[in-house]
Order: structure tokens, then C-alpha cells, then sequence
């Protein structure tokens, strides 16, 4: 952890000055933490594979050739930035309002023909020690549902505010522009280097990265670790479960 730390540091050597003249123990692998952006898909929510039927099966009945791989590799878009890049691909055109409209509208009918999402195992576990730390909570998602709140307060009560959600309504771009998640740090007031993001889509740590926070990948798919680790990710761990088991440790370095 530390060595990860001190290779964040060295990559960003403004924010380490700043953290020096701050009285951060940057040489000591230090990263004062404040607050935690948390991606939903695959992250809080075991949903993924769900999303990556829907997509693939809605978009292939409407002629624009999609595998479910292909959903796990493009997670974060808005759903206007993954038809587009489909119809660019495929059409050599950018796609319409209308086009998006009707085959959004497809895909949230597939996708909640399913049932409810379960939690992601080992999520609550995480967040209950990240509360109890007084660490900021935050959400930054692709996913622009009405019922997001509703969904999250309900199945996680206590953790997330309406103020601290960045949705794909909140944004122009969407993973992987760093837009997102340099919205979540507007709202919780916060430097890069007094964040963290956490995320399982390789889009999402490009997106993380490009923010320039520290960024975990929690690898809940079926995609190989280079893949995250690739897209810039500072450290790794195979499930949330294996991350929320370490959280005590990473707490001295935070």
C-alpha cells in the first residue's frame, strides 16, 4: 500500500508540494483521505451481469452488434455515449436523440424484467468501517434512473445523501471523461489527493485516474486484472470482500 502511495505521489509532484506545506507525511506514504466515491454497478450492486444481457440482447435485435464482454469493457458510458460509439462502429454515424431514446427505453424494459439486483457482497461491510472512519461517502455513476436515490437509500440506509450523488444527469460527458468524478470532488469540496475512487469498470479507473485521485479497482467481473490495471489503477483487490478485510490496514496510510 505505501508503495503505491509514494508512486501516486511521485506522479502528481504539485500535490505532493502542496501536501508537504500541508503537513502531510507524503515521503512516509501518507494520503490524507477524506472522502470515498463509489461507482454502483459492480460496485454496490451485484448488477452487472444483468446489464450485460440487456445491452448485448437489445442492441443486436436492433442490428448494432454488441457482446456481453463488450458491456463489462465499455461500463460507465451513459447510455447516449454507448449507442453512439455502436452506431459509429457499426454505421459510421453519430447516433440521433431518438435513436437513444428508443433503445435506452428497450434496454431498461430488459433489464427490469430481471429481479432486483442483489448487493454486492462484502459493499456494506466496507461502508459501515468507511463511515465509522468519518470519511465522505459519495456515489458517481453512469446510471441516470429516476429511483436512484430510492434504490440506494433502501438498500444501504444510513449511507448516502441526495447532495452527494453525481448521476449521468449531473454531467455533459461520461466515464471515461474524468468529468464525473471531478464533479464528485466539487461537491464534497474536496482536493484529488483527498479522495479516493473506487471502481470495477475499466472505463471508470481511466475515468478516476484522468481525475487524478487515487484510484482502486475492485475486479467483481469477469474481465482479467491487466485489463484495470492497464487503465492506470494504483492498487487492486479481487472482490469488495477482500477489500473491506484490508480497510483497517489501509487506514494507517490514510
Amino acid at each position: 500500500m505505501k508503495e503505491a502511495i509514494l508512486a501516486y505521489w511521485a506522479k502528481h509532484p504539485d500535490f505532493a508540494e502542496e501536501a508537504r506545506a500541508e503537513g502531510v507525511d507524503v515521503d512516509g506514504g501518507h494520503l490524507p483521505v477524506k472522502g470515498i466515491m463509489f461507482d454502483m454497478d459492480g460496485v454496490l450492486f451485484d448488477s452487472m451481469p444483468y446489464h450485460a444481457i440487456s445491452w448485448s440482447r437489445v442492441c443486436n435485435e436492433y442490428g448494432l452488434a454488441m457482446t456481453e464482454e463488450e458491456v463489462f469493457l465499455n461500463e460507465g458510458r451513459t447510455g447516449f455515449s454507448t449507442i453512439n460509439w455502436l452506431t459509429m462502429r457499426q454505421w459510421g454515424r453519430e447516433t440521433t436523440e431518438e435513436e437513444v431514446e428508443h433503445i435506452y427505453q428497450l434496454k431498461c424494459k430488459a433489464f427490469n424484467s430481471f429481479p432486483p439486483a442483489p448487493k454486492m457482497h462484502g459493499t456494506e461491510e466496507l461502508l459501515t468501517q468507511v463511515k465509522a472512519s468519518g470519511k465522505i461517502i459519495m456515489v458517481v455513476t453512469g446510471s441516470g434512473q429516476a429511483s436512484l436515490l430510492t434504490r440506494l437509500t433502501s438498500n444501504y440506509p444510513g449511507f448516502f445523501k441526495e447532495e452527494l450523488i453525481v448521476s449521468s444527469r449531473d454531467v455533459v460527458h461520461g466515464k471515461p471523461n474524468p468529468e464525473p468524478y471531478l464533479m464528485g470532488l466539487k461537491k464534497m469540496n474536496l482536493r484529488p489527493w483527498e479522495a479516493l475512487v473506487v471502481e470495477n469498470a475499466p472505463l471508470g479507473v481511466r475515468a478516476g485516474v484522468a481525475a487524478e485521485v487515487f484510484t482502486i479497482a475492485a475486479n467483481t467481473g469477469p474481465l482479467k486484472d491487466e485489463v484495470l490495471l492497464n487503465e492506470g489503477a494504483n492498487l487492486l483487490f479481487p472482490s469488495m470482500d477482500a477489500f473491506a478485510d484490508q480497510w483497517q490496514k489501509l487506514l494507517f496510510n490514510f
